[in-house]
């Protein structure tokens, strides 16, 4: 009869044991699945608490360029900051232009003009000194205060360091977005970067005006924008 209890409890213990082990075993999966199953509503959290504001500020830069290195003594430069505003939440472009932009340091070649429509004569008749153009940024745009974004991190960069080169103040906030990143991640089959130009065709939307120009494609780019933000 002892033996008989000595099993009966061994058991219990056993089923015990097992019973608290599924337990936290499907507790275990409960919480990743949860996790998993809301992973974009984590990614959707994070965006919206994201600084965007009314209206978003759309820049695309084009600068000096050559089909090899540049020629002694130049230097890529921003020939053109192109800008739109962009309503968050309807899409609608209240303001639109290309600033032209004199080069201090390079020319604009043959290839530059093929790829962008830039010549060098627009720029010695229309061009203005880039600390002119910030300016503009800064009291036309408000663009200290405003959201912005930019086709992928190039003008981000470039700004930067075209600031510091020529000392003067770099006119953008901190809050910026990559919409080609940005666009990659949402899309449902792309998910990779891509060019604007690819990015416009996938979402059966039409390139407007000039490729490569800054005026043009900032427009572009604030389609593609708008698209994304209405994924969220």
């Amino acid at each position: 009869m002892e033996i008989l209890l000595k099993n009966l409890d061994l058991k219990n213990q056993i089923y015990t044991e097992c019973f608290y082990s599924i337990t936290y075993y499907l507790l275990l999966i409960t919480h990743y699945s949860a996790f998993i199953i809301h992973l974009p509503a984590i990614n959707k959290l994070n965006f919206k608490q994201m600084k965007t504001t009314e209206n978003i500020l759309i820049i695309d830069l084009e600068a000096t360029c050559w089909n090899d290195r540049p020629p002694r003594g130049q230097e890529s430069e921003i020939i053109e900051i192109g800008v739109c505003l962009m309503d968050a939440e309807t899409g609608k472009i209240s303001k639109n232009e290309g600033i032209l932009v004199k080069p201090k340091y390079s020319k604009v070649s043959p290839f530059c003009t093929e790829l962008t429509s830039i010549t060098q004569q627009m720029l010695d008749d229309d061009g203005i000194l880039l600390e002119d153009a910030l300016d503009i940024l800064r009291a036309e745009y408000d663009s200290e205060n405003l959201t912005w974004a930019s086709y992928g991190n190039y003008d981000l960069n470039m700004l930067q360091n075209q600031a510091r080169r020529f000392n003067v103040d770099y006119p953008l906030g901190d809050d910026h977005i990559n919409v080609k990143t940005l666009f990659g991640e949402l899309h449902p089959t792309i998910r990779k970067s891509v060019g604007m130009a690819r990015a416009l065709g996938e979402l059966n939307l039409k390139l407007e005006g000039t490729h490569h120009r800054g005026v043009d494609d900032a427009k572009n780019i604030a389609k593609i924008l708008h698209w994304c933000l209405k994924q969220y």
